[in-house]
């Protein structure tokens, strides 16, 4: 039986949580921050849910969390990667470069400090996956490390089971489909390949299933444990269910 929220206090605390991130939103932070908050949740406004501005608050709140974890002195770099990252995606924009031109530009605007703002650039360009299986970065900044790790944290686990399923819904793509299986050792050329027949189940495959290993920072390994596990239980449900066993 489907039990009610309301009747087990959970809408309740919900509704303390939901005030919780209200109040950490309207945290005092830098101009800089500020402002750039703003312009992201601009840029996103008409994202679907899997790339909007609740996936750039998660990694940037979990980025800030690792960098102090992690010793990283220049919070403020990681902090403005982990938002810019995601603006003019390629999965969108059709264009590789783009995101990375268009947070060099903000940043520009705002006079901020050309040293920093390409360390900046730097790190966006860093923290893809695609990029990784180009073999582009070899030894990763801390910086770089802990916004990779905060963004791939947000790809798996619970949260990454439901953007991977609004992604591939975004792109109208089949759940699954046995006839059209995951290609093991993707090269970054497939992996970008939006013409392929890929079922949302595949992307476990493909990718989500690899970031746990793949992860820079001791806490980011941790973390990702637990995600990697519930991902497993996950498909063990899905496929039972696909085939009418549970």
């Amino acid at each position: 039986a489907v039990v009610s929220t309301q009747s087990t206090g959970k809408h309740h605390n919900t509704t303390k949580r939901d005030k919780k991130i209200t109040v950490y939103a309207m945290e005092s932070h830098s101009p800089i921050i500020t402002k750039t908050i703003q312009f992201v949740k601009d840029e996103l406004a008409n994202q679907d849910g899997s790339h909007d501005f609740h996936h750039i608050h998660r990694v940037w709140a979990t980025a800030r969390s690792l960098a102090k974890s992690e010793g990283v002195e220049d919070i403020e770099i990681v902090e403005l990667a982990a938002l810019l990252h995601d603006i003019q995606d390629w999965k969108y924009s059709g264009s590789e470069t783009a995101g990375v031109e268009a947070a060099r530009s903000w940043l520009h605007s705002q006079g901020y400090d050309p040293l920093k703002t390409e360390k900046i650039a730097e790190i966006i360009e860093g923290v893809s996956f695609k990029n990784e299986l180009a073999r582009k970065i070899t030894s990763p900044s801390r910086e770089l490390a802990v916004v990779q790790d905060a963004d791939r944290l947000d790809a798996i686990g619970a949260i990454g089971i439901a953007r991977t399923f609004t992604y591939g819904g975004a792109k109208k793509r089949p759940l699954y489909d046995p006839e059209h299986p995951y290609t093991e050792e993707i090269s970054k050329e497939q992996y970008m390949d939006q013409t392929r027949p890929n079922p949302t189940v595949n992307h476990f495959y493909e990718k989500l299933f690899k970031l746990k290993d793949m992860m820079k920072t001791e806490s980011g390994r941790h973390l990702a444990e637990e995600r990697h596990k519930f991902m497993e239980m996950f498909l063990d449900q899905f496929y039972a269910e696909w085939d009418g066993k549970k």
